[in-house]
Order: C-alpha cells, then structure tokens, then sequence
C-alpha cells in the first residue's frame, strides 16, 4: 500500500462529558500525579520516588454500549431472529465490517423525515450505481454537527421500516446514520402513537431485526468530508464484549 495516496477519514464522535446525547459518558480524568499516588500504594513505595512525583495519568469511565459511535448487534432489536436466537455482538463475523461504503445524503431532509425506499432508489440513480452484498450503506443527515445541543436526540431524519427490510433483501448487513438513532426520532415516534395507536409505529426500523439479521452504526459522523458516494472503503469493527447488545467502534472512511 502506497501511504502516499493513503487518506482515512475518522467518522465516529467522541466520548465527552459535554455530548447532549440521553445517556451521555461519565469521564473522570485522573492526573499523573493522582498515578503516582496510586503507583505508590500498589508497589509500596513514596509518590516522591517518581520523577517529578508523576506517574500514569488513567481514566475511569461509565457509559451504556449504545453511547458515542457504536454498533448495534440483532440481539439489541429482539431476543429472537427469524425464529433463532439473536446474535450478540461478539458472535458476528469479522467480515461484515470491512467492505465498500456507500453515502446516501439526506442532509437536506427535515429532522423528523422519515426515508423511504423511494429516496434510497433516487439517489442510486443519480450515482448510477447498484447496491451489492455486503456493501456499508451510511446515511448522512449532518445530525453530528448538533452532538452539543440540547435536543440532539432530535434532529436527524430517519429510515422507515420498509426501507431497512430494503436494505437487508439488497445484501446489506451493516447500515449506519450520523443521527442518534436509525429510526425517526422517538419523540415523533411516541407522538403518532399517541395520535393514533397501532402497530409498526414505535421502533419500526430497529424491529426489522426480529425478521432478519443485520448491524446498525449510530452516531456516525463527518460524513460530508467523503469527496465521493461510493469507491471506498469502511472499517467499523465493534469491540469485542461477551453477549452485548452493542460494541463501541471508530469507523473510518478508507481512500487511495
């Protein structure tokens, strides 16, 4: 590989204290010298033996699998799929997460706006490009520019039911969207229910996995430095966590 031609494009968020996500990372920052207090107590000598009194500088930090960039596993959706038990994240091959990328950007779309298969197919058209199996679809909506707002959770367009059941029959296992989630946002979710209750309204996307196996990203970002939709590469391999709903991951964008 010729690191010359070589670009990588980071697309995942930070884990921040500050991120207005619902269930936001709780970082407690420990300083070099609160290491060599610590170094001290483990190995039974004075913080003062240490050069400067400084040591290792560690961090502690409590959060959800499903906070920052990270990657949802069919176990997250249901216990069950097509009838089996749904796979963790640990179970799932490797290969799924490295493929071609594909951006499909609905960054002009409304907050709210649910993307249907219509919209998929447009765009397909305008690149003159056909989904293949494996293929990373990404969705932009520049939701990831509003990770400090208050009503982050709330501002990204997203993909409906029959959309993703789309995605899935094409050969896609892995999906991801910058916004918060790969449905429309709750809010909007709860409130056609309550307006009219009934059945494929709450959660619609995500239970698509109760019918068949697949990944989703969520909190991507970035996605409007990719210089093409399609002629890429992705890698968002999620950590490894024994029977987890989800694994953080750092999804990059690969050129030559």
């Amino acid at each position: 590989m010729n690191r010359t031609n070589l670009r990588i494009i980071d697309l995942s968020v930070p884990l921040d204290n500050k991120a207005k996500e619902p269930f936001p990372p709780e970082i407690i920052y420990e300083s070099h010298e609160q290491g060599a207090n610590q170094a001290a107590h483990f190995l039974g000598l004075k913080p003062s033996d240490f050069p400067d009194s400084a040591a290792w500088a560690v961090e502690t930090v409590t959060l959800t699998t499903h906070t920052g960039t990270h990657v949802d596993a069919p176990w997250h959706y249901s216990a069950t799929t097509a009838g089996n038990p749904s796979r963790t994240i640990d179970e799932l091959p490797l290969e799924w997460f490295y493929g071609n990328g594909v951006l499909f950007d609905f960054s002009k779309k409304p907050p709210g706006y649910e993307i249907v298969i219509a919209d998929f197919e447009k765009q397909l058209g305008e690149m003159d490009y056909k989904l293949q199996p494996y293929d990373i679809v990404l969705v932009r909506t520049d939701a990831d520019k509003k990770y400090y707002q208050e009503n982050y959770a709330a501002v990204h367009a997203g993909v409906s039911a029959e959309a993703t059941r789309w995605l899935i029959q094409k050969g896609i296992k892995v999906m991801g969207t910058d916004g918060w989630g790969w449905d429309i946002p709750l809010y909007k979710q709860a409130e056609d229910y309550k307006n009219n209750p009934r059945d494929g309204v709450l959660w619609a996307a995500h239970f698509v996995g109760k019918e068949a196996e697949y990944c989703q990203i969520e909190k991507l970002a970035n996605l409007e430095l990719l210089p093409q939709k399609y002629g890429f590469k992705v890698a968002v391999f999620p950590i490894k966590i024994k029977g987890a709903s989800a694994g953080w991951a750092r999804p990059v964008a690969i050129f030559e």
